[in-house]
């Protein structure tokens, strides 16, 4: 075998060996999160796409726990070949909004001091669904409330977020939408 492609099976094997999901306590509390952009198990529209304007959708979050310092959301597609792949990062959302409008801007800091980190297309902010052609993709918007803002960079890749939130949650929350490419 060349290097090289003993280097990809390495690659392969790491990325798919490491899970980005936190431990998390098996009492904590279920938050809501919800979107008028989709339903629960819905599709995605297009605009929220890689095939449309590529912009954010709408989330509505609800029934923080008490002692919710702040808030942060991911969304992460497990159906990706390569492993999860992840979509959106942001964290320092304030614990006072119940909705990140659709459309949230791809800075890595916003107006509100919450922040973005890289997706996996090595961007900031979110860049929507783009699966290759086939069944569709579960794309999962998680919620996470925390005990404390995050002391996390803006541009901060998924495996720093993840160590990040640690032993802070005390809630989470998901919704799920699908899109795929005939």
């Amino acid at each position: 075998m060349s290097s090289s492609f003993n280097f990809a099976i390495a690659a392969s094997l790491i990325l798919t060996s490491f899970n980005f999901e936190p431990a998390l306590a098996k009492d904590k509390e279920t938050l809501q999160i919800c979107s008028t952009s989709f339903q629960p198990n819905g599709e995605i529209a297009k605009k929220y796409t890689a095939d449309g304007e590529d912009i954010s959708p709408q989330i509505v979050i609800s029934k923080l726990p008490t002692g919710t310092k702040s808030v942060a959301l991911s969304c992460e597609d497990p159906d990706a070949p390569v492993g999860t792949w992840f979509h959106w990062l942001i964290w320092n959302i304030s614990p006072s909004t119940t909705e990140l409008k659709e459309g949230v801007l791809p800075k890595p800091e916003l107006a509100d001091g919450s922040l973005q980190g890289l997706n996996d297309f090595k961007k900031t902010g979110y860049n929507g669904p783009s699966p290759p052609k086939g069944p569709a993709h579960h794309y999962h918007f998680k919620v996470f409330a925390l005990d404390q803002k995050l002391d996390l960079k803006a541009n901060s890749d998924k495996g720093a977020f993840y160590k990040a939130i640690e032993g802070h949650t005390l809630g989470t929350g998901e919704v799920i939408g699908l899109y795929g490419r005939k």
